[in-house]
């Protein structure tokens, strides 16, 4: 009786309807934009490649705040640091695969 609203027993944050539903709605846009775009062939390739990339990571922030609950309050402060944490080290696999690939791809080319 005397827990404060939107906690558990376990003291996590539970979003409200409407929280869930701003999510949702954030989400399907999000999802729209990218598909439409390549759908109807709107943009260069390059637009539409920034689109889809900044859609993503638009796409990922919604996720961890409406539906993960994560914030900056003291209580989650370990969800954070390892969110960040394994943010990095994907970075560092995804940019280090991808100059790989680039190099690997300039020094296999025959003939040049």
């Amino acid at each position: 009786m005397g827990q404060a609203h939107g906690q558990s027993h376990a003291g996590q944050a539970h979003g409200s309807v409407k929280e869930y539903v701003t999510g949702l709605v954030y989400s399907i846009v999000l999802t729209i934009i990218p598909f439409s775009m390549v759908m109807f062939d709107l943009g260069s390739t390059q637009l539409t490649i920034a689109v889809i990339m900044v859609t993503a990571i638009a796409q990922i922030l919604v996720q961890l705040i409406f539906f993960l609950h994560m914030n900056t309050s003291s209580e989650q402060m370990w969800n954070t640091t390892s969110a960040v944490f394994v943010v990095v080290i994907v970075a560092i696999i995804l940019i280090g695969s991808l100059w790989i690939m680039e190099h690997l791809n300039h020094n296999m080319l025959m003939g040049h």
